[in-house]
């Protein structure tokens, strides 16, 4: 990571989590109206972006440690919430990931569907509570 410098990885993990959600939502569109290679590009798109954040994640917090949410009051349990959520999700999420992009790669397209209308909603929620996380933490309430 010696791109960043330590401090910046933290926005560095929120834009590929945002970049993540939108190939997961231009994929479905794409999907949707039967642009495979076009879904396939985005899916792809997308797990190299979520795949470069938990690399980068890792290493953000084996060198940094935990940041403490430090706010007080109503939002501390919203935060905690959808943390919790998030974290127990992102754990989840992993092999569901695998499996579904498995499934499309050896052209199982009726196995993948099956486990793909899991998978998507999940993996985008990850996503996008993964940005909520870095701007209550790190904007919104930061110490």
């Amino acid at each position: 990571m010696a791109f960043f410098p330590l401090s910046s990885l933290p926005t560095v993990n929120a834009v590929l989590n945002t970049s993540s959600a939108i190939f997961l939502l231009l994929g479905f569109n794409f999907i949707r109206k039967g642009r495979v290679q076009a879904h396939k590009t985005c899916m792809l798109s997308a797990f190299a972006c979520s795949t470069v954040f938990l690399v980068s994640y890792i290493y953000y917090h084996v060198h940094a440690g935990i940041h403490r949410f430090p706010a007080h009051g109503w939002i501390r349990p919203v935060y905690m919430t959808i943390l919790t959520s998030h974290t127990i999700l992102a754990i989840a999420i992993l092999p569901l990931i695998l499996v579904t992009l498995y499934r499309a790669l050896k052209s199982d397209f009726g196995r993948h569907r099956q486990i793909a209308i899991w998978t998507w909603p999940l993996w985008l929620y990850v996503s996008v509570t993964g940005v909520v996380v870095y701007w209550l933490l790190y904007h919104a309430y930061a110490a």
